[in-house]
């Protein structure tokens, strides 16, 4: 059996250039950076704790001055470097990362089209450079991935939204469910499964299909809590095993998190473990496994809902001892 690689997730920043009407970051210009010489002292301490993948997330990693140099390091170091992006600056910066070692991209599109992805990203011309950038990085030797943040206002482009990325070479494709303060109602949850089963139980050979669970879960259970409830789908009963290979780190507070869906983003209480001891980063500590062991243990039954891969990724650990990698 392939014993498993862990994942590492930097926040690099907070500031962003889209106006998501989901996100907190939306048109953030807030100056923190998470430095190159930070990245210097934390990588030997995720190899040692077993880390072979590491993402860069924000706010919008490509407005980061040295996103490129980080990229590099990381692969220097033997990693494989991921980072999710909005787009907009891909195809701009897609050869100098692709140069400098970048494995995967990640692109994130909502609509079937730029007509309607723009207006929910409230941010003009974002699709078409986010479907640019990922050819461009495709072509480039990138892995090329989208994730798609599904609801009531758009669930019915999915089919299109399908077609588009299956003719543009995308290899990945994640569905995860819209998350606000608030009930997400459907009008019609047989209408949902009508026109988005299809794109779930589609042929591989011939149409994209996407990573994990669906987004409004695939039993019979998970159904009813997500349309009753609003609860989107998580790592089944009894154990989250996501918390075994993750490590987020939100650079802007020192704090790190065995999931990234967990960190805590105000109040007095930050949650998670910090990040440096004594100044020093450290990685595992006993007050980081208490928290990741809390979270296995009650994350099944008390978190929000996990994005769908990290739920089927969980599922697969549980069922098979191993999960493939690039799932998360």
């Amino acid at each position: 059996m392939t014993e498993r690689q862990r994942y590492l997730f930097v926040r690099l920043l907070e500031a962003c250039n889209a106006d998501c009407f989901m996100c907190e970051f939306a048109l953030s210009r807030d100056t923190f950076r998470f430095s190159l010489e930070d990245f210097a002292e934390l990588l030997p301490k995720a190899r040692a704790a077993g880390v072979g993948y590491v993402r860069f997330t924000g706010g919008e990693p490509l407005m980061h001055q040295d996103v490129v140099e980080l990229v590099r390091a990381g692969t220097d170091a033997g990693m494989k470097m991921s980072m999710i992006t909005n787009g907009m600056m891909l195809p701009k910066k897609a050869p100098r990362l692709a140069d400098a070692g970048l494995a995967q991209v990640i692109v994130s599109l909502d609509g079937g089209s730029a007509a309607t992805h723009d207006v929910y990203r409230r941010s003009p011309g974002m699709f078409d450079n986010g479907l640019r950038g990922l050819r461009d990085a495709a072509a480039l030797g990138v892995l090329p991935r989208v994730n798609t943040v599904v609801g009531p206002h758009n669930y019915t482009e999915m089919p299109d939204l399908q077609k588009v990325l299956t003719e543009a070479g995308v290899k990945q494709w994640e569905l995860s469910a819209l998350k606000l303060e608030r009930s997400i109602t459907y009008p019609d949850p047989d209408h949902v499964r009508a026109v988005c089963d299809p794109i779930y139980d589609a042929d591989p050979g011939s149409l994209l299909v996407p990573l994990g669970k669906r987004f409004y879960g695939d039993t019979p259970e998970e159904q009813e809590r997500y349309f009753a409830e609003s609860l989107t789908p998580r790592a089944s009963e009894p154990l989250c095993h996501v918390v075994d290979d993750v490590i987020y780190i939100d650079g802007k507070y020192g704090r790190m998190y065995a999931c990234s869906c967990l960190p805590h983003r105000e109040g007095e209480d930050l949650g998670g473990a910090p990040l440096r001891e004594g100044g020093a980063i450290h990685l595992d500590t006993p007050v980081f496994r208490t928290h990741a062991d809390f979270f296995r243990e009650r994350g099944p039954d008390m978190c929000g809902g996990c994005s769908t891969t990290a739920a089927g990724y969980s599922d697969d650990v549980a069922r098979l001892g191993v999960a493939a990698p690039w799932q998360y």
